[in-house]
């Protein structure tokens, strides 16, 4: 008898259902007998001992679902050793449940804070295997997650439909695309979208030259251009200031994100009429692509092999086209950056588009 616990944490994302069905259905296949238990929402489920023994039926159908049959929150690793409101030691408490219900493994889907967690039970004892879950593609030691591409799609869907209203019109357009640390979103769906500018946190914009490439495309007959701005775009100005300074500017600002005050900028430089669009969490919602789904698919089923294997403390990800096991300790606490030196962006600024630096 193999019994496992699966939870997903963190921001959902698409085809983390696909994810869990490929653990399942992989350990289901198996000559082994399996019990599957679901912690509901995340490590809270885990936390407080909110679970439900799932049966094959459970994985049936959910493969072109988005979401998470399990339900996610948000549990920070920075106070997941600190005591809840009524002194429960949270990390004790999720090492009880995991014994209590004689678990031989737990699998964990999620993203960088989620990986922070799996880490640290990891090196209390438990056996854990996860699964890379995040539209930001952020996490170190794979060269892809899973929700991504789903992600893309959606963003650059968004971006060739205001392409219709901004050349209609002659107006910029500032789309906002999620990603607070990481560009790997914005750059993906901008270059795939045609946007002319893209706005990335890796590398810090001078509004002077993101107005420059303005006029030049409006000297050149062109009457409008739409600029990808990622969430967590931030000017060459700003950039010099400290976290905590930065932080404290943003709260006294009287612009809702930093798309909005640059579409002010412009204005003021320019005169031209600036429309901000913000998808979103439309990014992270709706079915995944089909690319996810088969993506996910494999990455469950190699999770299902660690586990029948009895190889734990891994993280299933990708590298150079295949599925890999990465160490958690590897992953736990580190981001995988947009390079501002990378093949990508010099490709892209040959094809003429501004990264405002």
């Amino acid at each position: 008898m193999i019994r496992i616990g699966m939870l997903t944490s963190g921001g959902d994302c698409q085809a983390l259902n696909a994810a869990m069905r490929g653990v399942a259905k992989t350990l289901y296949n198996s000559k082994e007998e399996v019990e599957i238990y679901g912690f509901l929402n995340g490590y809270q489920g885990l936390i407080y001992g909110k679970f439900k023994l799932l049966n094959y039926s459970d994985f049936s159908g959910i493969l072109t679902k988005g979401g998470t049959f399990l339900g996610s929150s948000r549990t920070p690793f920075k106070t997941i050793q600190d005591p809840d409101e009524n002194g429960l030691d949270k990390v004790a408490a999720m090492k009880q449940n995991y014994y209590k219900l004689q678990l031989d493994c737990l699998v964990i889907l999620g993203g960088n804070g989620t990986h922070k967690t799996a880490n640290l039970l990891s090196q209390q004892g438990l056996n854990v295997v996860t699964l890379p879950k995040t539209i930001d593609n952020d996490l170190w030691g794979t060269d892809m997650t899973f929700g991504f591409q789903s992600a893309v799609d959606i963003a650059t869907t968004c971006i060739d439909q205001i392409h219709t209203t901004a050349a209609s019109h002659g107006r910029v357009f500032i789309v906002e695309v999620m990603g607070h640390k990481v560009g790997y979103l914005t750059l993906n769906a901008g270059m795939a979208g045609g946007a002319d500018i893209i706005l990335l946190p890796e590398i810090p914009y001078d509004v002077d030259k993101i107005v420059k490439k303005i006029k030049e495309r409006h000297d050149r007959g062109s009457r409008f251009t739409i600029i990808a701005c990622a969430e967590g775009a931030i000017s060459k100005e700003d950039a010099k200031l400290s976290k905590k300074e930065y932080e404290k500017k943003r709260a006294k600002s009287k612009y809702p994100s930093v798309s909005y005050e640059l579409a002010a900028q412009i204005y003021d430089a320019i005169g031209l009429d600036v429309r901000v669009t913000v998808p979103g969490h439309t990014q992270r919602g709706g079915d995944p692509c089909p690319y996810d789904r088969v993506f996910a698919s494999r990455l469950g089923s190699e999770a299902g092999m660690l586990i029948l294997k009895r190889e734990y403390g891994f993280m299933v990800g990708y590298k150079n086209r295949e599925i890999v096991k990465v160490p958690l300790e590897d992953v736990a606490g580190k981001l995988k950056m947009v390079d501002p030196k990378s093949s990508i962006i010099k490709e892209a600024k040959k094809l003429g588009i501004s990264f405002g630096d």
